[in-house]
């Protein structure tokens, strides 16, 4: 009998103790890191670059799209005069027009997409040595991303987001 108090008495001690462990102060932090991305200097200077990307596509696209327009008008105006074959011809081409021209839009949308993600894929790796680096030096237990994944709610005292991107800008001069 003694024996099995003394077992329960260790085992409830046991429990007490590792409980208190458990709820220890625990500090976690939350970071956005798409907002250090688009906000860091080096994340701006890669958003000029692919603006810069952006406008030269855009401008192809638009020519592109006035020249199937003004196919398709000449078609529709000459269609009551044209014989058959000749309208035929026309639509042939208005048709491959029309194909090379969704081509060359799913073909810059996909180029876009993947430099959007060279660029981001780029700048990661340093703001993540950023965030080890700040996670260590205040002690945080665990910093969480918020902006790939859904968190109910969190506390924005305990947002390091733009001490992150101060720190990351000051490191990116540092290499300059």
């Amino acid at each position: 009998m003694k024996k099995n108090l003394c077992l329960v008495a260790g085992l409830f001690l046991l429990i007490f103790v590792w409980a208190n462990t458990g709820f220890a102060a625990d500090k976690i932090g939350f970071v956005n890191m798409q907002e250090v991305i688009q906000n860091s200097a080096a994340g701006k200077k890669a958003a000029e670059e692919f603006k810069g990307l952006l406008a030269k596509k855009q401008e192809s696209i638009k020519a592109a799209e006035s020249e199937l327009k003004k196919m398709k008008d000449e078609l529709d105006k000459q269609a009551s005069v044209m014989t058959a074959s000749a309208r035929s011809d026309k639509e042939t081409a208005y048709q491959r027009k029309l194909r090379d021209y969704q081509i060359l839009v799913d073909d810059t949308n996909k180029e876009l997409q993947k430099r959007d993600q060279e660029y981001s894929q780029k700048l990661i790796p340093d703001i993540l040595k950023t965030v080890r680096a700040i996670g260590e030096r205040e002690k945080f237990t665990l910093i969480m991303d918020y902006s790939t994944m859904p968190v109910p709610y969190h506390d924005k005292a305990a947002d390091v987001t733009k001490k992150i991107i101060e720190e990351y800008n000051k490191a990116q001069n540092a290499k300059k």
